[in-house]
């Protein structure tokens, strides 16, 4: 089927994979330079890949979090108009929004019946009832370990819940309240592509903090994931419907794990798959996701309407 400029359809053969951002991470970056016989990958901004990509043609979403945490960076509108177009779409709307909007996430977590800690919605002027520590406070759309505190006692509860008032990013989409997983100082991220795990890393805090995000100082040693972390990462991945996602696993007192959070814009480094080029099986397995997911697109079309 010809594009509306005259350009064939790729999908016979070669693939156009359109990598979509507001700005382009390493880690995107990294993904459009691997080289992979008869797949084109080019980052584009949201509206540069509304005005020119077409049928045949393949998107993949990397929208983050925006920097003021108060929702998604701009562009899911792009996403919605390539999809309705005929254009493949990875990581599309409905998945971003699963994976950065942490109310969601558990939502679907807890209805896939996967572990995810005790998750409560507090929203601006509706006090939660009964609320008590210890628990985390972290905004509902969040990155980085910005505004994610740890509350041992009511008092210090307390002063978090007048401090949130404070914060635009509050206001607008309220706060959540999760129970604690006893810290140890480290956690598992695991980075899923297509139905296959890539690569994974053991993200080990920085002295005198309990977070593990690499922002605030931890160290990554890459690890091989037990089948038990392989199967939550999946599981987790596949929630979302994501095509390209990030795990990340806390160890319980049981001896498993729980899922902490996915992320849909997940950035990575050789790091997590130093045997190998990570980018490469990377790319390999989120082609073959889109062309499964365009041969669904085609037998979809083709099926007859009921009568």
């Amino acid at each position: 089927m010809p594009l509306r400029d005259g350009r064939a359809s790729r999908f016979s053969g070669g693939m156009r994979l359109a990598i979509v951002s507001a700005a382009p991470s390493r880690t995107t970056l990294a993904l459009a330079a691997t080289c992979v016989r008869d797949v084109e990958i080019v980052p584009m901004t949201p509206a540069v890949a509304a005005s020119s990509l077409g049928p045949g043609d393949a998107v993949l979403g990397r929208l983050d979090v925006r920097q003021t945490l108060d929702g998604i960076d701009d562009g899911l509108w792009a996403l919605g108009v390539l999809a309705a177009r005929g254009v493949t779409v990875l990581n599309g709307p409905a998945t971003l929004i699963a994976t950065h909007d942490k109310l969601v996430t558990a939502r679907l977590l807890r209805r896939m019946g996967l572990p995810h800690p005790c998750t409560r919605h507090l929203r601006r002027g509706r006090p939660l009832e009964d609320l008590h520590a210890p628990v985390v406070v972290k905004p509902r759309h969040g990155s980085w370990g910005r505004n994610v505190v740890v509350c041992e006692t009511d008092d210090e509860l307390t002063a978090v819940l007048e401090a949130l008032g404070r914060e635009a990013w509050y206001v607008e989409h309220g706060a959540l309240v999760q129970e604690v997983v006893p810290p140890t100082g480290w956690d598992l991220r695991v980075i899923v592509a297509g139905d296959s795990v890539v690569g994974a890393v053991r993200r080990e805090a920085a002295p005198g903090e309990w977070r593990t995000n690499v922002a605030l100082g931890a160290g990554r040693v890459p690890v091989t994931p037990s089948p038990t972390a392989v199967l939550l990462a999946l599981s987790a991945a596949r929630s979302t419907s994501a095509a390209l996602v990030g795990v990340d696993l806390l160890p319980t007192p049981d001896g498993g794990y729980t899922i902490l959070e996915v992320n849909g814009a997940v950035d990575f480094t050789r790091a997590y798959r130093p045997d190998t080029d990570i980018f490469r099986e990377a790319v390999t397995e989120i082609c073959r996701f889109a062309r499964e997911a365009r041969a669904e697109q085609v037998r979809s079309s083709q099926s007859p309407l009921p009568v």
